[in-house]
Formats: structure tokens, C-alpha cells, sequence
């Protein structure tokens, strides 16, 4: 089915396995990291002009019960893809995922992405070959994530999971379901402030963006702070005024989360604030003192081991060097003798 809103699609496996083989289908959750869709992204954006989508492999760790997935990684995987068939590179695939797993032992083969929103044969065809037993997700089910990389459209995500389905047990082994599941995009802190910088830059005509030194981000963070209660005053005037709707779930959120305020006069902040700065101030200068000093005893170590090691050889040279001029001397004086007894 060639509809992007169609999720059943029947189409026969790489390797038919029994009704009894086949992975648990359970409810899932999948968390995707920022890093990995921005590798699919790049990849989407090298392909070659004559290929609809790229494909690559998922990695990342997965719950005790199965139940959960968390996307951490991926990695390309080259595949030729025509109307009649698709030829995936399964050598790559084998010694890549083993490199990756040698690198990042606590990851493991989750699934694969596809930078195509339709689901068709060969999206079964290589989903049965991720959930394969082995060098598969197997007993747990294949995660298959697709990403619609459309010029001048939204980036879409979705996640599958795959099940058999037949009329009859023989027929279960040689169909193919794809079961929707949930899945959210979570980054932390660090995530979160490269996100910014990046955004940042979607309004520049280069595409590109300054990073900025601590201060500049410390006065960018308490900007968007102000920027924030100004907002909330607003709307509870606003409120209170009887010009916008009260929300009972929004009130209660701002009460719970002003009850969190810890109750501290403007001045004990402005001095603990102060204090902190002068410690932060203390500690870089004491840091950049010592890598002053060591940089500095590196320096004369290296200087005292040159000039060593150039004076040894020249006063060993000058030291031969007049012995030989002393042993010439005295054989030249006595030929010169010799010369006068004859």
C-alpha cells in the first residue's frame, strides 16, 4: 500500500520461521535521542539524486522486559533499491554493527530508519531481516523508524513494530504487520543548548552561528528567565482583569511550581550570587596559574635536554681532536729527528 496513513501490509520474510519463533509484540515506547536523527539527516542529505529514501541501522538499549527503547545511535547502511527489488549490503551491516558494539558495549541492535514515510515490500522484506534470529533484534521485536526528509515540508517521524498475520498458522509465517507505536524525542541539558545554537542559526543567511563564551550564555539564560515571568504576569493580569480564559490545570501548575520557590530575601540572593562569582573568579585564575606553571616547567625541561644534549658531542669532538693534533706533533718531531742523525 502505497498510502502513508496505511499500516498493513502483508509481504513474505526473508527466512519463514514458525508461529512460535516469532518476536513478542507487546506494547512500546521509544525514546529518540537528538543525535540520532541528526546522523539520519545528514545521510538523507548525501544521497544520490535517483534514490527515493537511505536506510540505516538503530542502536541503542532496550528494558529488562522489552518495553522500552531508547535510540541512541545509528549508521548508514548502503542498499540499491529499484521497482522490482532491493539489495541491502549485509556484510556491511554484520562487520559494522560489530566495530560499533566493540566501541559502545552497552548498546545493541534496536532496528533501522528509513528516510521514507511509505511502508512496501521491501520495507517488510528488510524489517524481517532486522528481527531475524542471530544478528537480529530477535526475541524482541525490530524497531523501524521513518523520517520524511520533504523539501520545504515538516520532518515527520514515525515508529513501527512488525507482527505475522495470515489467515491460516502457514500463512502467519509469510506475512507481515506493521504495529504503530508511541515514541518521543528526549535531549537533557547539554542536548538542549546545542539545540539552541542551532536554531540560532535558521535565521542567518550563511547558515551559521557564533558560540558563546559563559557570560553571554549566563546573560542569555536570565534573559529568557525575565522574559518567561513577564509572560506569566501578563496572563495573570490579564486574568484577574477578566480579559483572557482562566485555566484551572495552568493555575494549579503555576501554584505548584511557586510553592517549589524557595522563600529568600533579594538581598541574601544578591549577596550568595556575588560570593559565588568571586569563587568561580578564584578558581579560574588558580587553574590558568598552574597551567601557567607547568606549561612553564615544560619548557625549561625541554630547553635544559636540548642545550645537554648539543654541548656533550662538541667538547668530546674538540677533546679528540687536540689529541690528535698532539700525537701529529710528536710524530712529525720525531722523523724530524731521524732526519738529522742520518
Amino acid at each position: 500500500m502505497a498510502d502513508d496513513d496505511s499500516f498493513l501490509h502483508l509481504a513474505r520474510p526473508l527466512n519463514p520461521a514458525t508461529i512460535a519463533s516469532q518476536p513478542s509484540t507487546a506494547p512500546l515506547t521509544v525514546t529518540i535521542q537528538p543525535q540520532a536523527l541528526f546522523s539520519i539527516l545528514d545521510h538523507a542529505s548525501r544521497k544520490p539524486q535517483d534514490q527515493d529514501r537511505v536506510i540505516g541501522t538503530l542502536l541503542g538499549v532496550r528494558s529488562e522486559d522489552g518495553t522500552e527503547v531508547e535510540v541512541r545511535n545509528c549508521y548508514a547502511v548502503p542498499h540499491t533499491e529499484t521497482t522490482e527489488q532491493v539489495e541491502v549490503d549485509m556484510d556491511y551491516q554484520k562487520h559494522m554493527l560489530q566495530l560499533h558494539l566493540r566501541a559502545n558495549p552497552k548498546e545493541i541492535l534496536v532496528g533501522w530508519y528509513a528516510t521514507s514515510s511509505e511502508l512496501n515490500t521491501f520495507s517488510a522484506l528488510i524489517q524481517n531481516f532486522y528481527s531475524q534470529q542471530g544478528d537480529g533484534t530477535w526475541p524482541h521485536p525490530a524497531v523501524h523508524l521513518t523520517l520524511s526528509t520533504v523539501p520545504g515540508k515538516d520532518i515527520e517521524s514515525r515508529t513501527y513494530i512488525s507482527a505475522p498475520i495470515g489467515v491460516t498458522p502457514e500463512r502467519a509465517a509469510d506475512s507481515c504487520l506493521f504495529i504503530p507505536v508511541p515514541h518521543e524525542i528526549k535531549y537533557g541539558e547539554a542536548e538542549k543548548s546545542g539545540l539552541e545554537v542551532i536554531a540560532g542559526a535558521k535565521d542567518r543567511e550563511d547558515r551559521s552561528q557564533m558560540l558563546q563564551v559563559d557570560v553571554e550564555s549566563l546573560e542569555r539564560a536570565i534573559e529568557q528567565v525575565l522574559e518567561l515571568l513577564n509572560r506569566v504576569s501578563n496572563y495573570v493580569n490579564e486574568v484577574l482583569d477578566e480579559e483572557a480564559e482562566p485555566s484551572s490545570a495552568l493555575g494549579q501548575f503555576l501554584m505548584n511550581t511557586l510553592s517549589l520557590a524557595p522563600k529568600v530575601e533579594p538581598a541574601d540572593v544578591e549577596r550568595d550570587f556575588n560570593n559565588h562569582v568571586q569563587d568561580v573568579l578564584l578558581v579560574s585564575y588558580l587553574a590558568n596559574t598552574i597551567r601557567t606553571q607547568i606549561d612553564l616547567s615544560n619548557r625549561l625541561a625541554t630547553a635544559a635536554l636540548t642545550m645537554g644534549g648539543e654541548g656533550a658531542p662538541s667538547t668530546a669532538g674538540t677533546g679528540d681532536g687536540q689529541k690528535g693534533n698532539q700525537n701529529q706533533r710528536r710524530t712529525a718531531g720525531r722523523g724530524q729527528n731521524r732526519s738529522g742523525d742520518q
